[in-house]
């Protein structure tokens, strides 16, 4: 049967729709025919007369060997569930064989297939299940077990097997079909010549867990968002499930260097967020066991490491690729991709290749993904179309140098679905096998490459089903095991397409679930805020590690449907990212007075990070040049900045008056490179200067003051000196009463100290000294009102 109208995934036009309808009936035929062939048989073969009834619910639970050989015997087990209004008399279980099916389209218009008419006879005889009586609501386990010689398989292909339930209700006491299952058993009992080479992809991405924050510890302890990875890492957790499954299997892993990055950050000491504060994480020995199994399962194994954080590439060449500076992350994040590998697991992977949503693909996802370097785009052929009667080979030059590496839909999708339930699961895994076999069917002589890429974070149920799948082929009759790398260097199909399709055939519901421009603009923001702080830094590495896959974070693929928390870890980020770097910063000045011609004006800056800045400059200017001048004649001042951490500076300008009134005077800190760092401070200073004219009525009042000095102390001694003459005179008369001369002289002296210690107090000039500048912790309070400028 020709494949050229198995498209999935777009419209086709109603002369195309024609031919595939006309193309099917053609392809049909043998089925049609071996239809008719059954309703020929005799009555007591023929099969019962089917009402299209759905009242009993089938579940197909386990069929094995799920691709048999000659001497197997098929085992098939599962339940039956009564969902009428009525118990079910006189039920039996058979197992029905379809004929030989052509082509993939035929598998899945047979797996959609709802109606009971037209089913082949079952096998019969002792091949069934006996139930008397099935009541409403019970399940009912059943099993059965056929030699595969009883099967009527003919030749090697796909066949249609049911499991259908038949009996008697109420309302029509006659036996007839209640309830069947349908699925699919490849049979191939020998190997083929030409086997297709099949690799599968095994992804290994998780959602983002790890903030920007780090402790202020030597060792930056790391803040987790939550500790819900905990659960994927532990045992029967997603994760675990992966690693556990893929080390029996052969595939190739595909590994978001992140999650490795945050797995390893858990092994050591690290923060849970609990609202406003943060509580030690307890799960270190989780994740050291997980990435020990891990480092196991990859040696000597083929390793892809996407770009850290895995960014959406189509959101990248949608909507940010016009935003200044957002592809710019591409590089660093392959770059780190290769290092972070290797460093934790101990394997050198591959950085080669680009994996965008689900495959698809259009110019500009292209050029966005081989931008950083990869050379190979890992697509699906959904996106990449083929009009070829058979599934060719996956490598495809699509011009540039670049491979695109086409995974085949049918099977990258064949386990999307929830398999938690063991009949989901059996029927993915059978219809997977039987798209194999057709695949390989289609031209038997020519061998052909095809790749799996499976949902990016399948489920633990999903990887067990998928590791169903690939066991099933393990005795490799029709494929046989490759990797990612020998896919890609494959010999392209010369008939294959390598035209990359145009944007408007890019899947609506993907485009919906792209990361909007005003993300992209964001993050430049937040880059520039965070570029110009690292500049300021004596140790900038504390911070451009864990700010910058912060950053690469936002852009990660795992935000797709999930719009709010994007969001809200974007907004943490650039909230701790402010938050630091208003731990520099001005402090607030009141109004100051500057009295005279010159006075220095002091403005602190204050450093509360943990670790000192530098390459900061403090820039003063004055709004009115002519009335206030600084540093001699200037308009605008600066002095060099750098603060240990946990300390302030005051750094003094020279302010010089030329006329009296207000002032208004702008502080504001910049970069080296004239980037201005934080917020403007503004403040006042009242300029009052004191002019030639009071200088000369105050020099006059103090020569008035010295001049009346003098004259009283003049005075003063002529006067001590009159009295001490009329004391003399009297002393040849005070012989007798000599001791009122001696109580005279004491008084004089007590006078005379008392004299000389007020004229002491007089002569002090309790003038204070400057302050000294800050060296160390200094109070971070504002000056107080009216303050004075130092002089």
């Amino acid at each position: 049967m020709a494949e050229a109208a198995d498209f999935q995934g777009m419209g086709h036009s109603p002369a195309r729709r024609w031919l595939r309808r006309t193309a099917s009936v053609l392809a049909g035929a043998p089925l049609l025919a071996g239809l008719l062939a059954v309703t020929a048989a005799p009555a007591a073969q023929a099969a019962p007369t089917a009402t299209g009834s759905h009242t009993v619910h089938v579940s197909l639970d386990t069929l094995a060997p799920s691709a048999p050989v000659k001497g197997d015997t098929l085992t098939v087990s599962g339940t039956v569930t009564n969902e009428g209004k009525s118990t079910i008399t006189d039920a039996q279980v058979d197992l029905r064989v379809g004929p030989r099916m052509y082509g993939r389209t035929a598998i899945d218009d047979a797996a959609e297939r709802t109606s009971t008419s037209g089913d082949v006879a079952p096998i019969g005889g002792k091949y069934k299940v006996t139930i008397p009586k099935l009541a409403v609501g019970i399940p009912q386990d059943f099993a059965l077990s056929v030699p595969v010689s009883k099967l009527g398989l003919g030749q090697d292909g796909v066949y249609q097997l049911g499991v259908s339930l038949t009996g008697q209700t109420a309302s029509a006491p006659y036996d007839h079909v209640l309830g069947i299952q349908r699925t699919f058993l490849p049979w191939q009992p020998d190997a083929t010549e030409e086997k297709t080479q099949l690799t599968v992809l095994w992804p290994l991405i998780s959602s983002t867990r790890l903030s920007a924050e780090t402790g202020s510890d030597d060792q930056q302890t790391p803040v987790f968002e939550n500790d819900d990875l905990a659960e994927e890492l532990a045992p029967g957790g997603r994760l675990e499930q992966l690693v556990s499954l893929g080390n029996q299997l052969p595939v190739t892993w595909v590994i978001d260097p992140d999650l490795l990055a945050t797995a390893d950050a858990m092994t050591k000491n690290y923060q849970v967020r609990n609202g406003d504060t943060t509580v030690p994480g307890k799960n270190q020995a989780v994740a050291t066991k997980w990435l020990n199994a891990l480092e196991k399962a990859v040696q000597g194994r083929k390793v892809v490491a996407l770009p850290f954080a895995d960014p959406d590439l189509a959101s990248l060449a949608h909507r940010g690729k016009d935003v200044s500076g957002a592809l710019s992350h591409l590089q660093p994040a392959t770059d780190v991709a290769g290092k972070t590998v290797e460093t934790i697991l101990h394997v050198k992977p591959s950085v080669d290749f680009a994996w965008p949503v689900d495959g698809a693909i259009d110019p500009s996802i292209v050029d966005v993904a081989t931008s950083a370097g990869a050379h190979k785009v890992i697509t699906r052929s959904d996106s990449l179309q083929d009009n070829l009667p058979y599934t060719p080979t996956a490598a495809r030059p699509i011009g540039g140098g670049t491979t695109a590496v086409v995974a085949d839909t049918r099977l990258s999708t064949a386990f999307q679905g929830d398999m938690s339930q063991a009949g989901a699961s059996t029927l993915a895994v059978q219809k997977f096998l039987a798209q194999s076999l057709a695949v390989t069917l289609q031209d038997p002589e020519n061998q052909r490459s095809i790749v799996v890429a499976p949902q990016r974070m399948p489920s633990a149920a999903q990887a067990q089903s998928m590791a169903r799948a690939l066991r099933g082929l393990d005795p490799e009759r029709w494929t046989e095991a490759s990797d990612l790398m020998a896919a890609a260097s494959a010999t392209p199909d010369s008939d294959a397409t390598t035209k990359v399709p145009g944007s408007s055939r890019y899947p609506e519901k993907l485009r919906d679930q792209e990361l909007p421009a005003e993300v992209f603009l964001d993050i430049k923001e937040t880059q520039e805020r965070l570029d110009n702080f690292q500049a300021i830094l004596s140790a900038p590495d504390r911070v451009a590690a864990p700010f910058g896959n912060a950053i690469g974070r936002t852009m990660s693929t795992s935000w797709r449907g999930q719009p709010e928390t994007a969001q809200q870890y974007r907004g943490t980020v650039e909230d701790y990212l402010v938050g630091l770097t208003t731990e520099v910063q001005l402090i607030p000045k009141s109004v100051l007075t500057l009295s005279g011609r010159s006075a220095t004006i002091p403005v602190t800056v204050q450093n509360q990070l943990l670790q000192g800045v530098q390459n900061l400059v403090l820039r003063l200017k004055s709004d009115n040049p002519t009335r206030l001048k600084l540093d001699g004649d200037r308009a605008v001042a600066e002095r060099p900045i750098k603060i240990d951490g946990g300390h302030s500076q005051s750094v003094k300008f020279t302010g010089a008056g030329n006329a009296n009134g207000p002032v208004q005077v702008t502080a504001q800190l910049y970069t080296v490179d004239g980037t201005p760092y934080g917020s403007p401070m503004t403040f006042q200073v009242k300029v009052s200067e004191i002019t030639p004219t009071v200088m000369l009525v105050i020099a006059g009042g103090v020569l008035l003051l010295v001049l009346a000095g003098v004259k009283m102390y003049s005075q003063r001694k002529r006067a001590v000196a009159r009295k001490a003459a009329a004391e003399d005179a009297e002393g040849t008369d005070s012989a007798e009463s000599g001791a009122d001369g001696t109580g005279v002289d004491g008084n004089a002296r007590d006078t005379q100290s008392t004299d000389g210690a007020r004229a002491a107090e007089d002569t002090d000039p309790g003038h204070p000294s400057d302050p000294t500048p800050d060296t160390g912790p200094e109070s971070a309070d504002a000056s107080g009102a009216g303050e004075k400028v130092d002089r």
